[in-house]
């Protein structure tokens, strides 16, 4: 099932059972995936690009959840943390940094990087093969974790 699909059934549900939390998420997301579609470049939509822009979605809550928090705005950082559950709901599973830690460890041994300067290598290989399952600042931690 496309997630397009998943949020017009999910959209159809949270509007029968009257939950406006969860109406307000889906909406959002049902938003961000109509301007994807209509954006006027032609490609067909992947699941990457989907994957792509729930964490696009989700980096931006958390970055205004983490600004309101600073400014004493509960109600709005309340606002944002709901969405933040919304959002997660529909991406894949993320990995714990355990499972990183073997994932990036092994991507290390393949590329033979051994100090920070090849980093950007190792951050370009773990971020396609990681995409989804970690967001990149995640990913980069582990990374210098791992050369350093």
């Amino acid at each position: 099932m496309s997630l397009e699909t998943k949020i017009i059934t999910d959209l159809k549900a949270a509007m029968k059972a009257k939950d406006k939390v969860s109406l307000r998420g889906i909406r959002a997301i049902k938003s961000a995936l109509m301007l994807l579609k209509t954006d006027g470049n032609g490609t067909e939509i992947t699941e990457q690009a989907e994957i792509a822009l729930l964490q696009k979605m989700l980096k931006q809550r958390k970055e205004s959840l983490s600004i309101y928090t600073e400014q004493g705005r509960e109600e709005l950082a309340a606002t944002e943390k709901e969405e933040i559950a919304i959002i997660e709901r529909y991406l894949p599973e993320q990995m714990d940094e355990a499972a990183l830690e073997k994932v990036i460890g092994e991507i290390i041994e393949k590329t033979g990087a051994s100090s920070m300067k090849d980093m950007g290598k190792v951050m370009g290989m773990a971020s396609k093969q990681l995409a989804g399952q970690a967001d990149g600042k995640a990913i980069s931690g582990v990374v210098k974790k791992l050369l350093s």
